[in-house]
């Protein structure tokens, strides 16, 4: 088995790489844009020798927040590069290799059904819009030269992921971590607990380890051209996570502000995981536990 990684230097990305490794493949190739700037057309040439069984395709431009509304050019046209060139490099020169990228949540329409037939419904919520258009054209892409040509691809769409092994610094974290973040800051520096809009917010996270075990346990049913949500099947409130969060760092709730003017992105964002429970247990580590163990993972990586 020969196996490349786009964007191997991410969150997702270490994690995967690392559960990969410990399967030994025969070649791994772990790419960050040090290595192979996707952006650039020929930048995977220099692996053109090499037959791969695997692409996953994990590499794109963004950051969580209003990050979409401030650079929403610059994401469309990077994430575009990236993907056509990935894209295009596959059906050149790794005609046999199965293609695994990664969708996104934020390309449903914020008020459907989230599930996987409705990934191309409607209009995405409009402060994700370009990336999550970007994602869409990323799966057109694929599904194209799938029907064309005949090579073979899978789609996993996550739900927000956690767990160990985030950067935390000098970028925007997505939700869960950023709160984590602010409650790290109220212990280390007696700063104020502010998070942003009323706390009743619904997301819905899935730990990192468990969303790699169900890709790969989905990956060797030998299943293709299929797209699949993995979620934890069920959202809670940002007051909840910040009352788990409060709990296991022994902080008052009550010590928090919610600053209601702030943005807050989609009100509800839970998939639909039936598709993907008919061919898996969506066994997963308890929340408060997931919760827990990131925490652990940040609290002296936070400044």
């Amino acid at each position: 088995m020969n196996i490349l990684v786009t964007g191997a230097s991410g969150f997702l990305g270490q994690n995967l790489s690392n559960k990969l490794i410990s399967l030994k493949p025969n070649k791994i190739i772990l790419l960050d844009s040090k290595i192979a700037n996707l952006t650039l057309p020929d930048s995977l040439h220099q692996f053109n020798d090499i037959k791969f069984d695997k692409i996953y395709h994990l590499a794109c431009w963004t950051q969580a927040g209003d990050f979409s509304i401030k650079h929403a050019g610059e994401e469309w046209l990077i994430n575009q590069q990236i993907n056509t060139n990935t894209i295009k490099w596959w059906y050149e020169y790794q005609k046999q290799a199965t293609f695994i990228s990664m969708g996104t949540s934020c390309a449903y329409p914020e008020k459907g059904s989230y599930k996987e037939a409705t990934y191309f419904d409607d209009k995405p919520i409009e402060s994700l819009f370009s990336y999550a258009m970007s994602k869409r054209m990323l799966q057109n892409g694929v599904e194209s030269i799938s029907k064309q040509f005949g090579l073979n691809y899978i789609t996993f769409v996550p739900s927000t992921l956690y767990g160990p092994g985030y950067s935390i610094n000098n970028k925007i974290p997505h939700f869960i971590f950023d709160l984590i973040k602010k409650f790290i800051r109220y212990k280390k520096h007696n700063e104020k607990i502010i998070l942003w809009g009323d706390g009743n917010q619904i997301r819905e996270l899935i730990y990192v380890n468990d969303f790699i075990d169900h890709m790969i346990e989905v990956e060797n049913l030998n299943i293709k051209n299929e797209i699949f949500n993995i979620g934890a099947g069920a959202g809670h409130s940002i007051k909840h996570f910040a009352k788990i969060i409060c709990e296991e760092m022994n902080i008052n709730f009550n010590d928090i502000q919610f600053d209601t003017n702030a943005f807050v992105g989609s009100k509800s964002k839970v998939l639909n995981t039936e598709k993907i429970s008919k061919l898996v247990n969506l066994k997963q580590i308890p929340l408060k536990e997931g919760i827990k163990n990131t925490i652990n993972d940040l609290y002296e990586k936070v400044e």
